[in-house]
């Protein structure tokens, strides 16, 4: 629970942070008004680290201009026309941005920009409560015109103004709500809960690349599941990625099986309890969150009930695979991150097969090159899918799993495993059956690549008499 005391005692040493210092003396020796606000105002009142500062001031952005240039290493007007200057002070990259009192057209998420006179004013039309702060510098007062300490201590979001508006003015926020529900623990407050779930379909105004960036953010954080509960809770998340709340299949009392929703998002929790494990301090890995998430999403399409009241998901790491990388793609997700989030889910369940009897070398080395760079994330997205309450089941499986990157180590060091190919290349293939570059080289290549998977290291002699042979016996 939030310590008042504790709180403003950060705000205090917020107000000394130098940089803060150095921007508050220089305008207020210019005669105008600053204030930190937003996020950084939020994190130090709940002891969380502090990154971005952000300022908001009733100067104009030529007056902004005017009294950093003196105090600034570098700065920039990128952002003038919606009243933000740049700036670099002491090293650290700031944004100052005139008190704003914008109107919206409901028909876009760009706003007719008009300056404010108050900062009060300004705070209204920021997304929660708790980002509606700002800090007084140098007088240290705080500006809370929207109960936002109030909902800190409850943790609660909600939105400074009728949700209808806040959420009509920016669809965008309604994602936001399910971030900073992730980012801070917190719950989303019944009426603007009420409200993102009646305006969902706004969110068609709002650009794939910008929800795709909301997506990420939240993946980014320590706790998603929480997120992406409110996404589903407010049926949300129908508008961008309706894959997920599809796994709530129904269970009739004749054909039991997992809840595959529930089943997905334990999966995703205990990929970033492995992830942060075995890359302590590394930054989240979206693509493995992501893989995690959508791993299942193929089992609706691919459910059959069987007699007897077996249920099958026949081909559904295949399905899902391609259901993913549609969906990424509409999302407009970079090209690397969709091949990732594609190969891990058709890959995710080969393991499976090496558990229920030990795999030959050959198979441990088909399964290290079809899974290439993403073999890492394999072995945790593996682990992670092993959610059965029975203990003695996990305790095979996961012994299974030590047993593979065992063997896969050793095979690492007898034989380059990272980097097997054929023992003859190309050139000496058509030099030795004496063709020209086609499609035969190819189907050589793939001959030797087997020959080299199925029974490792034999020697470019031996290869070669392998590979006469099998030209021979095509004729």
């Amino acid at each position: 629970m939030l310590n008042m005391a504790d709180g403003l005692a950060r705000l205090g040493a917020l107000a000394e942070n130098p940089v803060v210092r150095t921007l508050a003396e220089a305008f207020a020796a210019a005669g105008f008004d600053l204030a930190v606000v937003g996020g950084p105002v939020r994190d130090a009142l709940l002891g969380r680290t502090t990154h971005d500062l952000d300022f908001t001031t009733n100067a104009q952005p030529d007056d902004i201009l005017a009294v950093v240039k003196p105090i600034s290493t570098a700065h920039w007007d990128i952002g003038r026309a919606f009243g933000t200057i740049g700036a670099r002070v002491q090293g650290e990259q700031v944004e100052i941005t005139t008190y704003r009192a914008d109107s919206y057209d409901g028909v876009t998420r760009k706003p007719t920009v008009e300056f404010g006179d108050t900062i009060d004013g300004d705070l209204l039309r920021r997304d929660f409560t708790v980002n509606a702060m700002a800090l007084q510098v140098p007088a240290v007062k705080l500006i809370d015109p929207t109960g936002g300490v109030e909902d800190l201590v409850a943790g609660i979001l909600r939105t400074p103004t009728d949700p209808h508006v806040s959420f009509g003015d920016d669809p965008l926020r309604m994602l936001r709500a399910a971030r900073f529900s992730a980012q801070l623990g917190f719950a989303i407050d019944d009426a603007t809960a009420g409200a993102i779930a009646e305006l969902r379909e706004t969110l068609k105004i709002v650009s794939p690349e910008r929800i795709q960036s909301e997506l990420v953010r939240l993946m980014q954080t320590d706790d998603p599941v929480r997120g992406i509960r409110a996404l589903v809770d407010t049926g949300l998340i129908e508008e961008f990625l309706p894959e997920v709340s599809a796994l709530r299949l129904e269970v009739d009392e004749h054909h039991h099986h997992k809840d595959v929703y529930e089943h997905s998002l334990t999966v995703l929790s205990q990929a970033i309890e492995l992830e942060q494990a075995r890359h302590p301090g590394a930054e989240p890995d979206v693509a493995l969150r992501i893989a995690a998430l959508l791993h299942d999403i193929g089992k609706p399409r691919t459910r059959k009930l069987e007699a007897g009241g077996a249920v099958t998901f026949h081909h559904h790491d295949v399905v899902g695979s391609r259901m993913a990388r549609k969906r990424m793609q509409a999302l407009r997700f970079d090209t690397a991150t969709t091949d990732s989030v594609a190969m891990l889910i058709e890959l995710h369940l080969r393991f499976f097969g090496y558990a229920e009897g030990a795999w030959t070398d050959s198979a441990v080395r088909r399964y290290v090159r079809d899974a290439g760079e993403e073999l890492e994330r394999l072995h945790i997205l593996t682990r992670a899918d092993v959610t059965t309450r029975n203990k003695r089941k996990a305790a095979r499986l996961a012994g299974a799993y030590d047993d593979i990157e065992s063997r896969i180590s050793a095979l690492r060091e007898q034989e380059e495993l990272d980097s097997i190919r054929p023992e003859l290349d190309g050139n000496q293939i058509q030099q030795i059956l004496g063709i020209t570059p086609g499609r035969e080289v190819g189907e050589a290549y793939r001959f030797l690549l087997d020959l080299r998977l199925d029974e490792g290291v034999i020697g470019p002699d031996a290869a070669e008499q392998r590979l006469r042979d099998w030209w021979a016996a095509r004729g």
